[in-house]
């Protein structure tokens, strides 16, 4: 065997979800081999009901987690971020493809103390302790604001696939927590999924470019399914839509393929978003990408980060 196969061999050895590769693979995805939930065991506020779901979607829409004078205090908190001139042309504030509207404000539990009380409030950390059956830390967290008429979609991707290929994380332990700050109905873009595709990892093709994230945050392109293997998956698994009041919890997966819609309404949509990863799956070197990207995109356990931080 030479040595450019023994090297290809040792390669997909050491990882099972390789992705961003040169041409589109034989099979349209590989099995998951973690599971989903990890921890039955332990007390919380989830039945066996709540985790059963989760386990077969790989998503868990709770309407009413927060009360609303608690929705008030957030969505006064990320007024303050939107609208902070100060932030707006900073790394971790992302604008909308063409505008200089604010899509995204990264590190918001860094960067404002409603949302540090929020990623560890018990009511939160106890259902993400259950799904994830050990100690975690704050991956990312961010506010998405998708405002009247001007907000994008985004395009159908597995965040895994991206936090495995650019961010190093080894293996599915990590789940997003969702809170929508305003309601969430069919006409302004709400977060769609694939309910049972956290159960395949899908490789995308493509190389990784340099910086890719200053792209992909607007507009990704590297990192997203195939037509075809998306077109396999919605036909055997359907697509759901989750839509309640302002205050609702949406727990998913971090395999689960997902996407939105532009925001067709006046009424904008917007949500604080945590992503928990346990402690013992903590990211390292990147897999399919030169260098990890920016830490208001990837955090480390125990390490703070600062607005003037790269």
């Amino acid at each position: 065997m030479s040595a450019q196969n023994l090297t290809c061999l040792a390669t997909t050895q050491a990882d099972p979800y390789p992705t961003r590769l040169q041409q589109h693979p034989e099979k349209p995805w590989h099995e998951r081999r973690e599971q989903t939930v990890k921890g039955r065991h332990l007390p919380g506020p989830l039945t066996e009901h709540q985790l059963d779901h989760f386990e077969k979607n790989g998503f868990l829409f709770e309407p009413g987690f927060l009360p609303a004078d608690e929705v008030a205090t957030l969505t006064e908190a990320m007024n303050d971020l939107l609208n902070r001139d100060d932030y707006r042309d900073k790394p971790f504030t992302i604008t909308e493809p063409g505008s200089q509207k604010i899509r995204s404000v990264f590190a918001v539990h860094f960067l404002h103390r409603a949302f540090q009380h929020l990623a560890r409030e018990p009511r939160l950390t106890q259902r993400v302790e259950q799904i994830l059956g050990g100690g975690h830390y704050v991956h990312q967290s961010r506010i998405n604001y998708k405002p009247g008429f001007k907000g994008k979609g985004f395009n159908w991707h597995s965040d895994f696939e991206t936090w495995h290929a650019e961010d190093g994380m080894p293996e599915m332990h990590a789940v997003s927590a969702s809170i929508i700050l305003t309601d969430n109905h069919l006409f302004n873009g709400p977060l769609m999924l694939i309910p049972g595709s956290h159960k395949h990892f899908i490789p995308c093709v493509g190389p990784t470019p340099q910086e890719h994230h200053k792209q992909s945050l607007k507009t990704q392109q590297i990192g997203v399914p195939s037509e075809h293997a998306l077109t396999k998956m919605i036909d055997r698994y359907g697509i759901e839509a989750p839509t309640g009041p302002a205050g609702s919890l949406l727990l998913f997966d971090c395999n689960t393929l997902h996407g939105s819609n532009a925001n067709m309404s006046p009424d904008p949509r917007s949500n604080v978003f945590f992503v928990f990863n346990r402690r013992d799956n903590a990211c390292h070197k990147p897999y399919a990408a030169r260098k990890r990207r920016p830490r208001f995109l990837g955090h480390d356990p125990d390490r703070l980060w600062q607005a003037d931080d790269s």
